[in-house]
């Protein structure tokens, strides 16, 4: 018996972190589309309250303490909602972690790493209020969202690994050439990497209000060559009261506008190979047909959202589906450095397991 089956308790805590995660995660676009960001312009409570205050004397004690800061409460639950789940998963996380260093053979780099992460995801969190919306401190903790949710699902993964295939009724691995598999191994990394690359973007073109300032395809309409501005990547902007609804010109938002959409395109070419190089290997092809189906989505939300002008649903769901892509770039990398070797590496793997058993 594998022995993630007799640690189910670990696993499946894992698992509902995990998923729990995925709704933080839907939370936290769902409330900075809605402008919610400062929903609450206190941390963590919410005009000085542990919840969204309701009562008369509580909106006057709230109106005095933040004069400039009337409540909406629609904003203010937004908020209030996505911090008590963010809370809830970073309890789970410390559980995981606990349990990962209380037994022997259980991870404890992962679970320990995942809860550095949630403690800096806490305190970006905070400085997403009290630093006023900064457009870098937003993209760091989205980044920081979508760190937490990979490392979750590595973890799930490392606890309970699923060779590719079974051969003679022992597990063995999947027989590639060195060649083929190495530049898999490399075409894989460098998916992942601009993957988490279109993100970042992603990220900044959200925290700098620039997702709708193109609204034609494929790249963006008028002159965007000659206005093109490098000053608006520069991560310290300049100080500004609040940057809610962004901070900088038109030229700018074009600029990181259309560098989101090229690197689409970069990406979309990238992962296109790495589908291919997939599909070359039958028991490798569910990978590929994972990729192209994840890929084909968030390709279609993303013309969605261009040629509808953003709607709400539609731009929350193309920043799930890109977690989803990133989630299974990562999955195709574990498995292709974790479950692949070379015909003599599996002809020692067989042997051993049939001398062992």
């Amino acid at each position: 018996m594998h022995k993630t089956q007799k640690d189910k308790p670990f696993y499946f805590l894992v698992t509902g972190a995990f998923f729990l995660s995925l709704i933080v995660v839907g939370l936290g676009a769902y409330t900075r589309l809605t402008d919610a960001g400062l929903g609450c312009p206190d941390w963590p409570g919410c005009y000085g309250f542990i919840s969204v205050p309701q009562t008369e004397s509580q909106l006057q004690i709230a109106q005095e303490i933040y004069p400039d800061s009337p409540v909406e409460p629609v904003k203010a639950w937004n908020e209030m909602v996505h911090r008590y789940i963010a809370g809830s998963l970073g309890v789970f996380v410390l559980v995981i972690t606990v349990m990962a260093w209380g037994r022997p053979g259980r991870p404890t780099l992962l679970p320990s790493l995942l809860l550095v992460v949630v403690c800096f995801q806490a305190l970006l969190g905070m400085w997403t209020v009290t630093m006023q919306l900064m457009p870098v401190v937003v993209m760091a903790h989205l980044l920081g969202g979508f760190t937490i949710v990979s490392l979750l699902w590595l973890l799930r993964l490392r606890i309970q690994p699923k060779p590719l295939f079974y051969q003679g009724g022992f597990k063995t691995q999947l027989s590639l050439s060195r060649r083929y598999l190495t530049v898999l191994k490399c075409v894989a990394m460098a998916a992942l990497v601009v993957v988490i690359g279109q993100i970042a973007l992603g990220g900044w073109t959200a925290a700098n209000y620039a997702a709708v300032v193109c609204t034609q395809l494929p790249i963006c309409e008028g002159d965007w060559q000659g206005i093109f501005d490098p000053r608006a990547f520069e991560l310290l902007q300049p100080q500004h009261s609040s940057y809610e609804y962004g901070v900088l010109d038109y030229a700018q938002r074009v600029s990181i506008h259309v560098t989101h959409r090229i690197g689409a395109i970069i990406t979309t070419v990238l992962v296109l190979i790495l589908v291919g190089l997939l599909w070359l290997s039958s028991p490798l092809r569910r990978y590929s047909i994972g990729l192209m189906g994840v890929l084909s989505v968030q390709i279609i939300l993303g013309i969605t959202n261009v040629l509808a002008s953003l709607p709400l649903l539609i731009a929350v769901a193309h920043n799930v589906v890109g977690l989803v892509l990133l989630l299974t770039v990562v999955t195709t990398c574990y498995r292709l450095m974790c479950d692949c070797r070379t015909p003599l590496e599996v002809k020692y793997f067989v042997s051993e397991g049939t001398t062992h058993g």
